[in-house]
């Protein structure tokens, strides 16, 4: 789906997932245009809001930038810039127990991210290139003897995407699975989405869905494209993501960011 009418949108609030969105995978920084983009926005008092899959204790690179508030854990916590926790949600102890038998007895790498802290069960080559394409250090190997089941928010499985159902099915039914890479999927709590992320935000700002946009690229960000009222999809993105999306825009090497929201004439 794509949108041809660009006339003048009343727009409140616009989430912009990071990896691949805001940040260059080809550079690891945010774009000079983007930047100036995301300031325009805020000037003119439109809500800026980060929604991404990485933890909330991993936005170091984009300190620099003025924000709203911060979706993380693809929607499984919600905190405002200040540090005021709109929500918080765990994955059920039981599928964290599950992932970690059936990795005893199965080659499988996975990473569990909790509110302050991320560990792995290996550093496999693949596990570490991954942290080095979204620029991330790799994190510990946790000690199996004192794992915290209680409180992790988000887990990253190293997993074809055509076993992931069948994984999901059968290790972890209270979780749910998105990806935006072949190498790995994100595993959350049921019913949690960058849509849920929205939903909160919204609330808080006394914002309507029909005033919001939303810029993404990976499989993780198509709940949120299809839930905001203009769901845009960079250049890059993945396919299934330019399908669903409202609005295709160029590349976020390319000044994809502002070239939409020139278009959309929000700045």
């Amino acid at each position: 789906m794509t949108h041809t009418d660009n006339s003048p949108v009343i727009i409140k609030a616009v989430f912009f997932d990071i990896d691949g969105t805001l940040i260059s995978f080809k550079t690891n920084k945010i774009p000079e245009s983007t930047q100036n983009s995301i300031k325009k926005l805020r000037e003119k008092g439109i809500k800026v809001i980060v929604a991404t899959g990485r933890s909330i204790n991993t936005l170091a690179h984009i300190s620099h930038i003025e924000f709203d508030g911060f979706i993380t854990f693809n929607g499984g916590y919600c905190a405002t810039t200040d540090g005021k926790i709109l929500s918080k949600n765990t994955i059920d102890p039981n599928d964290i127990k599950g992932l970690i038998n059936y990795a005893e007895n199965s080659p499988l790498s996975y990473s569990l991210m909790y509110e302050d802290k991320v560990e792995i069960n290996d550093a496999t080559p693949e596990v570490v290139g991954m942290y080095a394409h979204v620029n991330l250090p790799v994190p510990p190997v946790h000690d199996k003897e004192n794992i915290d089941y209680q409180n992790v928010l988000q887990a990253n499985i190293f997993l074809r995407p055509e076993v992931e159902d069948e994984f999901m099915k059968t290790v972890m039914p209270n979780s749910i699975a998105s990806r935006w890479t072949p190498l790995f999927a994100d595993v959350n709590p049921s019913g949690i989405s960058k849509q849920i992320g929205i939903e909160i935000f919204c609330d808080h700002f006394g914002i309507d869905v029909s005033e919001t946009m939303a810029f993404g690229d990976g499989g993780n960000d198509i709940t949120m494209l299809k839930f905001t009222k203009i769901g845009i999809a960079m250049g890059n993105a993945n396919e299934n993501v330019k399908e669903i999306s409202d609005y295709i825009t160029e590349e976020v090497d390319n000044d994809g960011i502002e070239k939409a929201l020139i278009y959309f004439k929000l700045i």
